[in-house]
């Protein structure tokens, strides 16, 4: 669990699509349920729209994300720990977001369900309590995007199902990897969390299709997130 308050993305994947999806419910605004989108003076104004069953049972992030600059965060899994700087400056709502979740303990104990190990994409997926690639937080928020994403070695972005529809789900490049600019770049990974990836990676993955996509065979577990 993150150890400071916070400030006030099923899988079924093809090749080069990182994807995650909820249920078909009929979205409700968050501004309607809860006044999400007041803007408030000294952050920026963000939208968190409710709709899709819950993996835990979480708040909605403060409408207004307050973070400015860079956050160091430590992700602590069982293949050691992880360190990230979240680039609020670039990415406010979506930092806003992935560190609420983090203090109400979303991510506490569980499951990286996803990863590749594709020449050209090497992705380690997470942010999924269900493991199953198809949980999220009930909510979903807009892109924060330029156009000119690209997914070196080292990006932290949000995994999706298409545009504005960024949840829990997020994924941890470990090789340099060729996507669409399509998917929201939040902050990078250190190289010791790299490197940790990268061991991860040398086991292999459940690959039942022959894709170089599936499960680990060494599991990544997620115990906890703090703020450095």
């Amino acid at each position: 669990m993150l150890k400071r308050s916070a400030r006030a993305a099923v899988l079924l994947l093809a090749v080069g699509v990182l994807a995650a999806c909820g249920d078909d419910s009929e979205p409700t605004t968050a501004s309607d349920s809860a006044s999400q989108t007041e803007s408030q003076a000294g952050g920026v104004s963000c939208e968190y729209v409710e709709g899709g069953e819950a993996a835990a049972d979480v708040d909605l992030p403060e409408a207004t994300a307050s973070e400015d600059g860079t956050v160091e965060v430590t992700v602590q899994t069982s293949a050691g720990d992880l360190g990230l700087t979240l680039d609020a400056a670039a990415a406010p709502c979506t930092v806003n977001s992935f560190l609420s979740l983090a203090e109400q303990g979303f991510y506490d104990d569980t499951t990286c369900h996803r990863m590749t190990v594709l020449d050209g994409f090497e992705v380690l997926q997470c942010g999924d309590p269900t493991g199953t690639g198809a949980g999220g937080p009930g909510y979903s928020f807009a892109d924060e995007l330029t156009g000119k994403e690209t997914y070196p070695a080292g990006t932290v972005a949000m995994a999706n199902a298409g545009p504005d529809t960024n949840g829990s789900q997020f994924f941890l490049v470990y090789g340099d990897t060729q996507l669409s600019p399509d998917y929201t770049v939040f902050g990078t990974l250190d190289k010791a969390g790299q490197a940790a990836i990268e061991k991860v990676a040398q086991d292999g993955v459940d690959d039942a299709n022959g894709q170089g996509d599936g499960a680990p065979n060494t599991p990544v577990e997620i115990t906890g997130v703090t703020v450095d």
